[in-house]
């Protein structure tokens, strides 16, 4: 009996034995810490294959890029691409001081050009319109010439011994007509000053501004060729630099086509104006060789 005993504690034994070598906790050894992953620092990822590296990327296209804005684009473009950018800036500067100082000088001729109708309509003989058309204070004026160009060849027919009335009304009446033909076919240069330059400016600055980008993205196009690389964050300012001269190109264009559409109106304005005064003028001349004046 005490045999039989000590076999079932043996058999205890062993089965608690065999317990503890399938446990999960015991089975497994705890794996020795290798020196090189605790002592090393995790090594910086090296660029996968096919990848170029980002320093070689910025120099091909032309650099690295921190804030975008328009300043710093100017700064990075090519030269041809400046060159074109600072042409354009130049083209608008102009069309808009242009712009004062015709807004400026149809002011004054319009002002000036009240007073001296205002003067004119109270003249009573051609002697009267001469006068007043010759006065300093209207010199230059559109108005004031015409009126001045007729009387004077009235005068001057009258000073020859032409007879200027009676049968020879007619006459007298063609050549101060063409005295006035005479200063109001220079009336549209005078006034149409600078229009050449803005009709320049606003036709040909977006051509000029595309130029500025078709070379601007051909060079950047050389230089994704060149770094191997499609990285947007790398080829777009590039490309922004570019489309920039567009930008100028149609800023220094449209101002420049509403000033020239809207001083050709006012230059039509006073040409119709000075039409109108051609007529005036001439009937208060023949009224006054028929009241033999």
């Amino acid at each position: 009996m005490l045999n039989s005993k000590k076999t079932n504690i043996l058999l205890a034994m062993a089965g608690a034995a065999a317990l503890m070598a399938s446990s999960p906790v015991l089975a497994q050894a705890p794996a020795e810490p290798t020196p090189a992953a605790s002592t090393a620092a995790p090594a910086a990822a090296a660029p996968a294959a096919g990848e170029a590296d980002p320093a070689t990327v910025n120099d091909a296209v032309g650099g690295g890029h921190g804030d975008i804005t328009p300043i710093s684009m100017f700064m990075e473009a090519t030269v041809v691409v400046k060159v074109v950018m600072a042409g354009l800036l130049l083209a608008s500067i102009l069309s808009w001081t242009l712009l004062l100082i015709k807004l400026f000088e149809f002011g004054a001729l319009n002002r000036k050009t009240d007073n001296f109708l205002e003067n004119f309509r109270g003249a009573r003989t051609i002697a009267d319109m001469r006068a007043v058309s010759t006065q300093e204070e209207f010199d230059g004026n559109p108005l004031a010439d015409m009126a001045a160009a007729a009387t004077e060849e009235i005068e001057l027919s009258r000073q020859s011994g032409l007879s200027v009335t009676g049968d020879h009304l007619d006459s007298a009446m063609g050549r101060a007509q063409s005295a006035v033909a005479a200063v109001q076919s220079g009336l549209a240069l005078r006034l149409s000053g600078g229009q050449q330059f803005l009709a320049s400016v606003g036709s040909i600055g977006p051509f000029v501004g595309l130029f500025g980008t078709v070379y601007g993205i051909m060079n950047s196009f050389i230089g994704i060729a060149q770094s191997n690389t499609t990285n947007l964050a790398v080829v777009a300012p590039g490309i922004a630099e570019a489309l920039l001269a567009t930008g100028i190109g149609l800023f220094a264009a449209i101002p420049a086509v509403v000033f020239y559409n809207y001083f050709n109106t006012r230059i039509a304005a006073y040409g119709t104006r000075a039409d109108g005064f051609a007529a005036e003028l001439l009937n208060g001349i023949s009224r006054q060789l028929d009241k033999g004046a």
